[in-house]
């Protein structure tokens, strides 16, 4: 199992808690991005570098995806993808993607696109909260010390 990280949008304060992760439970960790990233130098923390362009990088990571990774991602489409392929995703703000729920997700994603695409102001996203990185660090302590019991 191996963390793929869509990495372009994804937050420092993010990226922080999965350079911990990585160095305290030897997990790979793969930065996939359309620019140079700095990331700390651990032989378990990647980055890719992929073309610009729409979806170059979630392709990449789809591409790459085995069963059982998990994908950090604010994408919806993307986590649709993921899951589809039998992994993981989770978001910034500490909600897991599953089989279960992704296609509550999406079409909720899309039906807030169409209110935008009428005119609809419908705000963005809030900033991310240090609640949200909690959530997101507890969520992710979950996952890993249960697949690697699965191990």
């Amino acid at each position: 199992m191996q963390i793929w990280v869509d990495a372009d949008a994804c937050p420092k304060a993010i990226k922080e808690i999965l350079y911990r992760a990585a160095e305290r439970t030897g997990v790979v960790v793969t930065l996939v991005a359309n620019r140079q990233l700095s990331a700390p130098r651990l032989k378990n923390i990647r980055s890719l570098r992929v073309a610009s362009g729409f979806d170059v990088a979630d392709n990449e990571i789809v591409r790459r995806l085995a069963v059982g990774d998990l994908v950090v991602t604010a994408d919806i489409p993307l986590a649709a993808e993921v899951t589809a392929k039998g992994g993981f995703a989770l978001n910034p703000r500490g909600e897991l993607y599953t089989t279960d729920n992704i296609q509550a997700r999406l079409s909720m994603r899309d039906f807030m696109d169409g209110l935008r695409a009428a005119g609809v102001e419908t705000g963005g996203p809030a900033s991310l909260s240090q609640s949200d990185r909690q959530l997101f660090a507890n969520q992710l302590d979950r996952f890993l010390s249960t697949r690697l019991r699965e191990k």
